[in-house]
């Protein structure tokens, strides 16, 4: 059962810069060791769905940073290298990556499915919102990236799964939020239980919006 999720942006960028946001990220990931889960997951966007083990290794080379975490061969997608890194010494249980264009359903019943995994179940779910916000975003600005971000993190300030399942897997797409389908695991995770959630912050640098959020 879901004890308590916190959701973080999986950018490299907070691993050097963004000062403010990393300390929040720390702040969500301290209440969800202090919620004492049985088992502590990492769940991020990525190319497939897979599993991986809590030592599994990943590197941030590629995006030129002399930077890795976790034990042996590097085949941590980024946003599971982020959120290893943003865990610190303490590696989690194990890592569930979802890919980016799995179907609602299939987040749902990832979700359900990580839920069950133990009587008490944290997760730390790497993602972040639209990367069309402004004339300098990574993706051609669009108006309808604002309103699709507000929508995401009111369902983060207010623990709402029901908004973040109906988030549109082709207007995400559209909008460049790579985090989609990882929200929509934390929706399935979540079910109908009701939990408090708090926004920690929310921001967006270069144009791309960032969270960091707790529920609890």
């Amino acid at each position: 059962m879901l004890v308590a999720a916190a959701v973080c942006p999986p950018t490299p960028l907070i691993v050097l810069q963004l000062d403010d946001l990393r300390a929040a990220c720390h702040d969500a990931i301290a209440a969800l060791r202090d919620a004492r889960p049985d088992v502590l997951i990492v769940v991020g966007g990525a190319e497939s769905t897979s599993t991986y083990g809590g030592q599994t290794a990943g590197t941030l080379r590629p995006w030129g940073m002399d930077v890795t975490v976790g034990h042996g061969e590097p085949v941590l997608p980024l946003s599971l290298t982020v959120g290893r890194w943003l865990l610190g010494g303490r590696a989690p249980d194990g890592f569930r990556s979802v890919a980016l264009d799995a179907t609602s359903a299939e987040c749902r019943i990832l979700g359900e499915e990580l839920g069950k995994s133990a009587e008490k179940v944290a997760l730390l779910v790497m993602a972040d919102g639209s990367a069309c916000l402004s004339p300098r975003a990574p993706g051609k600005y669009d108006d309808a990236a604002e309103p699709y971000n507000d929508l995401i993190a009111n369902a983060i300030a207010h623990a709402d799964p029901g908004a973040l399942a109906t988030l549109d897997p082709a207007q995400a797409e559209r909008l460049w939020v790579s985090g989609r389908a990882a929200l929509q695991v934390l929706a399935g995770a979540a079910g109908s239980r009701g939990f408090e959630g708090r926004l920690l912050m929310e921001t967006a640098p270069y144009g791309v919006g960032y969270f960091a959020g707790l529920w609890s």
